[in-house]
């Protein structure tokens, strides 16, 4: 039997298994890269920086103090905070950036109803103030009024709706500067028709010229942890059919990746304006961080990721389509910082 030498056979064998090698790389190394190098290339939102779609219309939520009386405060233990919210001052400081940055729509939280259906109180001295200065400057101011559905708001007892909406009409009386009210029943659930009835009581008891806001909830996706509360198509007309205004929460996604949410809110811009016709409509933005929560990561919900899907959503839309469109709404003022600012200056305002 001749010898072999054994690196030989070590050297044939790379040989041979060499071209088998090169084939499966050239084969897989594409399956692997091209999904990256698209993921990559991918813009689904739209950088805007010529305020193209500021129609100086927008919104922002508000805290409690600037029209809740100190029983508020008391209950929550917050006393020490009371002075920011009260006199012209607090006002002239919660001024300045809404007129910088085009905000008309405010929402004082007014929140939440007793079980009984009874709106928090209101400061008497300080409410009239606040709405004397809001009024002399433009602004139209809408409470933001409801609280936790079987919590503190029970739509399906005809006793709690007739009781709400009383003490919606008493407060709309009380402070006739207000514009109306924003209603805010979290979670809100889809196709509930114990809300929609109490719609048609608020419109029927309301006076004419005052606004029912809606915080409406946006179209089901699957990345929702709650996709039951979230309005199909049919209840979001339902809502809108009702309404004065539609201010939709684009947020709370559970979503980890900014491009995925970008697209997101591409979609649900050209979802609920086509969807909402006529009745108009702000975008409701987050502003918030509500970091280490399962539903919010506020470095992908963001308002420089929400305005970048909201603009690609708004482009893809031509004018009639859009014509319900008035601005966005910022949640929440509250949280609001120097660089917050500067990003909605920056990436939104004409």
């Amino acid at each position: 039997m001749p010898n072999i030498d054994p690196t030989q056979i070590s050297s044939t064998n790379w040989l041979i298994k060499t071209p088998l090698r090169r084939r499966l790389l050239f084969v897989y190394l594409p399956i692997v890269l091209l999904p990256v190098i698209g993921y990559l290339l991918w813009h689904p939102g739209k950088r805007v920086n010529d305020g193209r779609f500021d129609l100086k219309q927008n919104g922002i939520w508000i805290g409690h103090g600037y029209l809740g009386d100190d029983a508020w405060f008391e209950k929550y233990n917050k006393q020490d905070q009371l002075k920011d919210y009260r006199g012209s001052d607090a006002f002239f400081k919660l001024l300045k950036p809404l007129q910088q940055y085009h905000i008309t729509d405010i929402f004082p939280h007014l929140c939440p109803t007793t079980p009984g259906g009874d709106l928090p109180g209101m400061d008497h001295e300080q409410s009239q103030l606040f709405l004397g200065l809001a009024k002399a400057n433009g602004l139209c101011v809408l409470p933001w009024v409801g609280g936790v559905y079987q919590k503190h708001c029970f739509p399906a007892q005809k006793s709690w709706r007739d009781h709400f909406v009383q003490s919606i009409v008493t407060r709309l009386a009380e402070h006739p500067q207000l514009d109306g009210i924003q209603l805010n029943i979290e979670p809100w659930p889809n196709g509930n028709r114990d809300l929609l009835n109490l719609l048609d009581e608020l419109n029927k008891a309301m006076p004419e010229n005052k606004i029912l806001s809606i915080a409406a909830y946006p179209p089901p996706t699957r990345w929702q942890p709650a996709p039951e509360v979230h309005w199909d198509q049919t209840y979001y007309q339902q809502v809108a059919s009702r309404a004065d205004q539609m201010v939709v929460m684009m947020y709370d996604t559970s979503i980890k990746y900014a491009k995925p949410y970008e697209l997101l809110m591409r979609q649900w811009t050209r979802e609920v304006l086509t969807w909402g016709a006529p009745t108009p409509t702000l975008l409701g933005l987050p502003a918030y961080d509500d970091a280490g929560v399962p539903w919010h990561d506020p470095d992908v919900e963001n308002l420089h990721h929400a305005l970048r899907g909201i603009h690609a959503g708004l482009a893809d839309l031509n004018d009639m389509q859009r014509a319900n469109y008035r601005g966005i709404s910022v949640y929440c003022h509250w949280e609001m910082t120097d660089e917050k600012w500067k990003t909605l200056e920056k990436e939104f305002c004409k």
